[in-house]
């Protein structure tokens, strides 16, 4: 039995908690709830819903444009999450080692993280462009025709690839680095003694000892690549040719361009299988390769 006290301590403790549970409740918990319910309705926000069983789920199957956005989204991811690590982890290391300015260096490549994606978008449309961005001014300078970056269907999604790991290596950095000052230098020493080379000391020591900052990044990297929309929609609206449209941006053209709010809740449901699916198989497969002992 719980006595004056203890009754007293949860009371004080749930005093403390209710604005937070109610913030959640109303603002998280009640919209999630919401939108499973119209999920299994037609409704474009004037009319009353209709409900219609499974019948958004079976057109979500039989609609092409779902499953080139998942497609683009897949490619986005393929390309974009390999490049952000071996560059952020490239960053880390060198701004592991004592060096001068390592302060300042390390602000810097974090001020893009904090930057809006609005304002970044932005600033790198007018980079890409054609005509009077600096990325082809760049690339005349080595004797190159730069391409229709946003235009061309082939370059469209490396643009959006390459702003998003411009922005996002700062952060990943971070959480490498932290990474990096967890691992004990007698690791290294001992390994110095035995006459390892410095490739050999980072195949087989940095590399194993990072598995735990490895893993944590790469659940929460691929779980923001799947929503990847801010940048999509700033840069290019889902173009050229629908080259770039993904699942966030399916979702958002459903539900605000065509008023198919039951249809977009479905596809938001969908996405949200995806990546609870992908985060399980991430969660078991930890096991083989992911090192917790130092």
């Amino acid at each position: 039995m719980v006595g004056d006290k203890g009754w007293k301590k949860w009371l004080v403790i749930s005093f403390f908690l209710l604005p937070n549970f109610i913030g959640f409740l109303v603002f998280i918990g009640i919209p999630i709830l919401t939108s499973l319910g119209l999920s299994f309705t037609k409704w474009d926000l004037l009319s009353t819903p209709e409900f219609i069983g499974f019948d958004n789920y079976k057109g979500i199957i039989e609609d092409t444009e779902f499953w080139s956005a998942l497609k683009n989204t897949l490619l986005f991811i393929i390309a974009y999450l390999p490049t952000v690590l071996i560059i952020a982890l490239g960053i880390a290391m060198l701004l592991n080692k004592n060096m001068k300015g390592r302060a300042f260096f390390r602000a810097a490549y974090f001020i893009p993280v904090v930057s809006s994606w609005v304002a970044v978008s932005l600033i790198w449309k007018w980079l890409f462009n054609p005509t009077y961005g600096l990325v082809n001014y760049f690339l005349s300078w080595f004797g190159f025709v730069g391409p229709d970056w946003l235009q061309d269907p082939q370059w469209a999604m490396i643009a959006i690839v390459l702003t998003s790991v411009w922005k996002d290596t700062g952060f990943v950095m971070v959480l490498f680095l932290a990474g990096l000052q967890n691992i004990s230098e007698t690791y290294y020493e001992a390994a110095e003694i035995d006459g390892a080379s410095p490739i050999k000391k980072f195949l087989h020591i940095t590399i194993p000892l990072l598995t735990p900052t490895t893993f944590f990044i790469l659940i929460i990297s691929l779980i923001n690549s799947f929503q990847v929309f801010d940048q999509v929609m700033i840069m290019t609206e889902g173009g050229p040719a629908g080259s770039t449209t993904v699942l966030v941006q399916k979702i958002y053209n459903h539900a605000f361009r065509y008023f198919e709010m039951g249809y977009a809740s479905a596809v938001s449901w969908v996405l949200f299988l995806i990546i609870f699916i992908v985060t399980l198989i991430q969660n078991r497969l930890q096991k083989r390769w992911v090192d917790y002992e130092q």
